[in-house]
């Protein structure tokens, strides 16, 4: 006997396995979905299949790919081995703990692997064996019939139950051999029901009791059974029993429909009289315990309401039971099927599952990369599951759909940058087609990563720095900044100067800047009569990976201090000290001119503007001397009790902050008009003994130097002349040659010129307000400009002519 179940046991095994080649050979063209099949039962470490080997994977990138089941609550049933990609059984698989009903038990499980992200689909059936037996709710059932029961009279017997399936299933009943009864079956959609059949009329004086047994037998092999004990009593009176209006009743209800909600009402009619024919209902007592709760029978009306909650996706089908019985002495009874269809409503909100998500991508990540993927399910049927998905507007991501429905990757559709935005909500929306639809909605962050794809940026280009000359060695004069749009390392900025040849470049090498800060120090002190301007160049430089940089031009503007003093030109004596003697005739009028004190500065704009005034004087009624050009001329005419000599002391100062000055001393000789004259021939005949010798010579080397030096000096006025002037970042000297020796700088500031002069400043000059007081703007009108430059150069050119004749 052993043998044999063996034997069956093995023909059964190599049946399973020949299903699992076929699937195995017809699978491929599912797209991508594999399916096996395997017996429930089976031994733990069985091998369902080789999934990697099935989808067409590199087994020795299992491990690195992270080959692995992710969802479904059966996956605890099922393992992977990553060493070679099967497939196999983890636990003791019940199929009837796992499914119920008829129907087909697949277990779908999703199988991820990485770098690159995919999933697969991967069902496994679950087949019934014949591990059960039939069970009857009750072990003894008990009957009352009366003596005048018609032959042919059907009993309802308790239906057997067998959590198996198919032919393992109950397929038959025997009932034990006697007389009277016989068994019959009526086959009821997928079920067996047993009756007990009268065949022969019972004789209560014969026998008053009987003992039978009804048996349940499935299909499988080898077959299991379960017994039922049945006893009979025979009494006599009440011989009409209820009959239903009809054999099945069938209605369909909603899901959710409020407690108390009538469903249907049976009826059933009793020909006898009295408590003979009162019917009172209830449900069959073999029913499954979740009826009872759902559903209940008002005994006297026959009327089923509803008493708990109807929910489709729980049970679409409810089959009741229902039993007539009249009050006679033995109660009579009938039995009725009561089927009740669940009709689905939309009541379950679509369910989105994310199966994987990277939570970081890099801004320089390609149209197309998949950062997610995602699945919707809905537990409601027919057009109230129907899923549609979409993903929130205005975001650089886009649902791509998988082969399989309600499968999708999110995927980037366009370039990133992380500088405009570095972070996204994803919304993706569930939206069913039911009525009303309802939706669910799922909330994804990503975090855009930055890369190194801006340079440092300098808010101007270039800059202009003003300090003033005399500055402190070593002091910071300046500051740059540069800002990256990038973060982290990659927006972290550090500054150099740029150091090499030429004239612009050789300051540099006086400066340093700290690179963390952008501070500029200057390692000497600078003169501005020796160097009015100068530029130099920083660079900003990231530390991404490659770095990025960009340089900006410094333009730096020299302003003049009050550190030199006047210098005296005219009178100088022989002896280098400020005097010289000055002889005048006495017959001379008022307003004649005696001399002319001549003073240079070599500071510029108030600081060179020289005035003139008198220390000492003998005199005040007789000389007078112009403050501005130094003029010293006769107030009056000489008279005859004026003294002969007179002393004057001449105080030449600037116009800066804290003044500097110089004297110069003037003696002026009142004499005769003809020794006066004749002081002259004596000189002049002097001069022409002394240069007798040398007169000829110096004539030639006179006219010749004079002659060179006329023609160069008219070559660079036609020349400079024609030239447009140019303000930007150049400085125009003047020399007004009107008793002072004093200069004019120009210099050019974004759309402003600016210049520094002297006492006698150019019309339509005017002083900005705030700034040095030795700065002037002037109106930048090329046009005019170049008119009055060649103005100037003529009067340069008429000056010099001036006094060189």
């Amino acid at each position: 006997m052993m043998r044999d179940e063996g034997q069956r046991r093995r023909l059964e095994y190599w049946w399973v396995a020949l299903r699992f080649s076929l699937l195995l050979c017809f699978g491929e063209q599912v797209a991508a979905q594999i399916r096996y099949s395997i017996p429930e039962e089976v031994k733990e470490g069985t091998v369902v299949g080789n999934v990697a080997k099935d989808l067409g994977l590199d087994i020795s990138a299992l491990t690195d790919r992270r080959f692995r089941i992710v969802s479904g609550s059966n996956d605890a049933l099922f393992q992977i081995n990553q060493d070679n990609g099967a497939l196999y059984i983890d636990r003791n698989i019940d199929r009837e703990s796992l499914c119920e009903g008829n129907n087909p038990c697949m277990m779908d499980l999703k199988i991820v692997v990485e770098n690159p992200l995919e999933i697969h689909y991967v069902g496994v059936e679950i087949t019934d064996v014949n591990d059960h037996s039939p069970v009857f709710p009750e072990k003894e059932q008990r009957f009352e019939i009366a003596e005048h029961t018609v032959p042919g009279t059907r009993f309802q017997l308790h239906a057997a139950l067998d959590r198996d399936v198919g032919m393992n299933s109950v397929h038959t009943y025997k009932l034990t051999s006697n007389e009277h009864f016989e068994i019959d079956v009526r086959q009821s959609d997928d079920e067996k029901i047993p009756f007990l059949v009268l065949r022969k009329s019972l004789d209560r004086e014969q026998n008053h009791v009987l003992k039978l047994v009804v048996t349940a037998i499935d299909g499988g092999k080898p077959k299991k059974s379960g017994a039922l004990n049945v006893t009979i009593i025979v009494i006599d009176v009440n011989d009409n029993r209820p009959v239903f209006s009809q054999d099945t009743y069938q209605t369909r209800i909603q899901e959710n429909v409020p407690v108390g909600t009538a469903v249907v009402q049976v009826n059933a009619t009793d020909l006898d009289e009295g408590s003979n024919g009162d019917i009172e209902y209830s449900l069959g007592k073999t029913l499954r315990r979740k009826v009872y709760d759902i559903f209940e029978l008002d005994s006297l009306s026959g009327e089923i309401r509803v008493k708990g909650e109807v929910d489709f996706e729980d049970t679409e089908v409810y089959k009741l039971d229902v039993q007539a019985s009249d009050k006679g002495t033995p109660p009579l009874t009938a039995e009725c099927r009561v089927i009740i269809k669940i009709i689905d409503v939309n009541d379950n909100k679509p369910e989105i599952d994310v199966t994987s998500l990277l939570n970081t991508v890099s801004e320089e990540s390609k149209p197309g990369t998949a950062i997610s993927l995602i699945s919707v399910t809905d537990k409601d049927s027919g057009i109230n599951g129907k899923v549609i998905s979409t993903i929130s507007e205005n975001v650089p991501f886009e649902l791509k759909t998988s082969y399989k429905e309600n499968v999708y990757s999110i995927v980037t559709k366009g370039q990133l940058d992380r500088e405009l935005i570095s972070y996204y909500d994803i919304t993706i929306t569930a939206t069913d087609c039911g009525q009303p639809p309802l939706s669910s909605f799922k909330t994804l962050s990503v975090q855009i990563s930055d890369v190194n794809d801006n340079r440092p940026e300098f808010s101007q280009n270039p800059l202009e720095l003003y300090m003033l000359e005399n500055n402190a060695p070593g002091a910071s004069i300046f500051s740059v900044s540069a800002a990256d749009k990038d973060m982290n390392e990659n927006a972290a900025v550090s500054y150099h100067i740029i150091r090499g040849e030429g004239k612009m470049n050789d300051m540099a090498s006086f400066l340093n800047v700290n690179p963390d800060n952008g501070h500029i120090s200057a390692l000497k002190s600078f003169d501005f009569e020796s160097l009015k301007t100068f530029q130099f160049q920083v660079v900003a430089t990231d530390s991404g990976t490659p770095s990025l940089s960009s340089n900006v031009t410094v333009n730096v503007f020299l302003l003049d201090r009050n550190d030199n003093a006047p210098v005296i030109l005219y009178p100088v004596s022989a002896n280098g000290s400020a005097e010289g003697v000055e002889e005048i005739p006495r017959n001379v009028n008022s307003g004649h001119l005696v001399t002319k004190v001549r003073a240079y500065d070599a500071d510029v704009g108030y600081n060179g503007w020289l005035l003139f005034s008198m220390q000492e004087v003998s005199d005040h009624s007789l000389f007078s001397l112009d403050r501005y050009t130094g003029q010293i001329r006769t107030l009056r005419s000489f008279t005859e009790t004026d003294e002969a000599e007179h002393k004057l002391v001449i105080l030449v100062k600037d116009n800066g902050n804290v003044s500097l000055s110089a004297t110069a001393t003037v003696i002026i000789n009142a004499v005769e008009p003809k020794e006066a004259f004749a002081a002259s021939d004596v000189k002049s005949s002097v001069k022409d003994d002394d240069e007798n010798n040398v007169t000829f010579y110096l004539i030639i080397t006179l006219g010749s130097v004079s002659t060179l030096f006329l023609v160069s000096i008219i070559v660079l006025i036609v020349m400079q002349c024609s030239k447009t002037p140019d303000y930007s970042s150049k400085y125009l000297q003047e020399t007004n040659y009107d008793g002072t020796l004093c200069h004019s700088i120009q210099y050019r500031s974004g759309d402003k010129r600016y210049m520094l002069v002297g006492p006698r400043m150019s019309i339509g000059s005017t002083i900005v307000p705030g700034s040095n007081g030795n700065t002037l703007v002037v109106p930048d009108h090329r046009s005019r400009a170049s008119g009055e430059v060649r103005a100037i150069c003529i009067d340069r050119f008429l000056s010099i002519l001036f006094s060189v004749s």
